[in-house]
């Protein structure tokens, strides 16, 4: 490792923001998955990765980011002012967009159920879990704070 790469890694394992931002969004995945795991009684790797479910790591993430920007540079700053509103895009799409898009997805589901029934065709089912009910998105954004707070 050249010795440019090296400061370049020593800068980010220890940018405080970025770091609590990814343990916001670790964190709020293991919870996700945990909870999948009590409520299927089985474990599904696509959890760790997936969309949708409770809490939203999408709303954690950037609520972790806007509070410890927020701590960093002051909450007077444009650069939490800049956060903030990629935090609301961000968590407007994972409750919004998304979700409506997951809705289309069942119907459409539900559709292509009654075609292969009525033995016309049978196609792969769409994914239905995209967005985030505001609850999940509520959740997520107390875990991305709390867990800012708590790290920083």
């Amino acid at each position: 490792m050249d010795p440019s790469s090296r400061q370049i890694f020593v800068e980010l394992v220890q940018n405080k923001v970025l770091l609590i931002t990814i343990y916001a969004w670790a964190i709020t995945q293991t919870i996700k998955v945990i909870l999948g795991v009590i409520r299927e009684k089985r474990f599904d790797f696509r959890w760790f990765v997936g969309t949708g479910g409770m809490p939203s790591s999408h709303s954690a993430t950037v609520s972790a980011l806007s509070t410890a920007m927020g701590l960093y540079v002051g909450f007077d700053s444009a650069l939490f002012a800049l956060c903030v509103a990629f935090a609301v895009i961000v968590i407007m799409d994972a409750q919004g967009v998304r979700r409506a898009t997951g809705k289309q997805a069942e119907i459409l589901n539900k559709m292509l159920d009654d075609i292969y029934w009525k033995k016309h065709t049978q196609e792969d089912r769409l994914k239905e879990l995209l967005g985030h009910t505001p609850i999940e998105v509520l959740v997520g954004i107390a875990c991305g704070i709390g867990v800012t707070l708590l790290l920083w």
